[in-house]
């Protein structure tokens, strides 16, 4: 894979980057750790992820070469002299990136920031100003930012607590009460999203057996179901960890029990399912993607028993339907509302 623009601005500043045991936050396999390496020779590199498709790249190209975390949030008892942080999605988990880290850094620590100008990232300086220290513009070059500052760790002198981040709030569907709690970064993390609320009203008449919430977020789509359709066993995955770690919050808070589980599209999926329901992903990061998702929809039959079904909602412009009739069976539009539309086909063999 050929250096991402962030990477290149970052290497082009490479002055910057000398550390000893330096930390990386959700960085992409592109070659960046390989060039870093021999530039600067550092005594260990630590990379977190809260992506699995990220994570599992780098774990399988460096080895033992790299500490590499997949987890919600990142727990280390080294001291890291610099770290780099891919700019967020979502602004609301800069400062919770910031909060998690500040038991591994001190005041002399380099912070960086990068990220795609579209991203926001120039916002970081606003964002930050009560954290960082002289947070400053260092580079713009191919549609790309780098900022630079340092850490005040006293400015985050209680200590890090997950449970503090979750946003939570109340649900009533069809009579039926919910909570939800979700970290920042999860989709719908305050309230309902429409695509949700819509499928959720056009669910099969009867549920039973197991079920799968493919891209299942903070887990709303699934303590529906497990409270609506009480003879139901869940199973949810995600490739995000904030969005696992939510939905087990939202799982207990519900009185449900669930397995949570992360997965590239479905490359950890290994049981077959009655019944699959998803408000599947087409965003990757700031950018339009839909790869998962049709690899998800041409990939379930293996994964769905015979007379199974899926029931899915789409953005009503999104082209799902002929790659569910291809490799699924009949696939029915089984309403449209606010532009989006609710899929639903049967395997009737294999």
């Amino acid at each position: 894979m050929s250096l991402t623009n962030p990477s290149q601005i970052l290497l082009r500043n490479s002055e910057l980057l000398a550390a000893s045991k330096p930390l990386f936050i959700n960085f992409p396999e592109d070659g960046f750790i390989d060039s870093y390496r021999q530039l600067h020779n550092p005594e260990s590199i630590h990379c977190f992820n809260t992506n699995f498709i990220e994570h599992q790249e780098i774990a399988k190209k460096h080895g033992d070469k790299v500490s590499c975390i997949f987890a919600s949030c990142y727990e280390s008892k080294v001291s890291h002299d610099l770290v780099i942080i891919t700019f967020p999605k979502s602004k609301a988990e800069l400062n919770f990136t910031l909060a998690m880290i500040a038991h591994c850094v001190t005041d002399s620590s380099k912070i960086i920031f990068v990220g795609e100008k579209k991203g926001g990232i120039q916002s970081v300086p606003k964002l930050t100003k009560e954290i960082l220290l002289n947070c400053q513009k260092v580079d713009a070059a191919r549609h790309c930012m780098l900022f630079a500052a340092l850490f005040q760790p006293e400015k985050l002198s209680i200590e890090f607590k997950l449970e503090h981040w979750f946003k939570k709030y109340q649900l009533s569907i069809d009579g039926i009460e919910l909570t939800i709690a979700s970290l920042p970064g999860v989709f719908s993390q305050q309230k309902l999203d429409i695509g949700t609320a819509l499928l959720l009203a056009n669910l099969p008449t009867k549920m039973s057996g197991k079920v799968l919430d493919f891209g299942c977020g903070a887990g709303v789509i699934s303590c529906f179901v497990g409270k609506h359709y009480p003879d139901t066993e869940l199973s949810l995955l995600d490739v995000s960890a904030l969005a696992l770690r939510s939905a087990q919050e939202t799982l207990s808070l519900n009185g449900l029990t669930g397995k949570v589980f992360p997965s590239n599209s479905l490359s950890q999926v290994t049981e077959k399912y009655q019944h699959v329901v998803s408000n599947p992903p087409f965003h990757q990061g700031v950018k339009t993607h839909y790869q998962a998702s049709e690899d998800f929809l041409s990939g379930i039959n293996k994964s769905l028993l015979v007379l199974g079904d899926i029931t899915i909602v789409a953005n009503s412009f999104l082209r799902y339907q002929p790659i569910m009739q291809a490799h699924i069976g009949d696939t029915k539009v089984i309403t449209k509302n606010q532009g989006f539309t609710i899929y639903q086909a049967q395997l009737s063999s294999r």
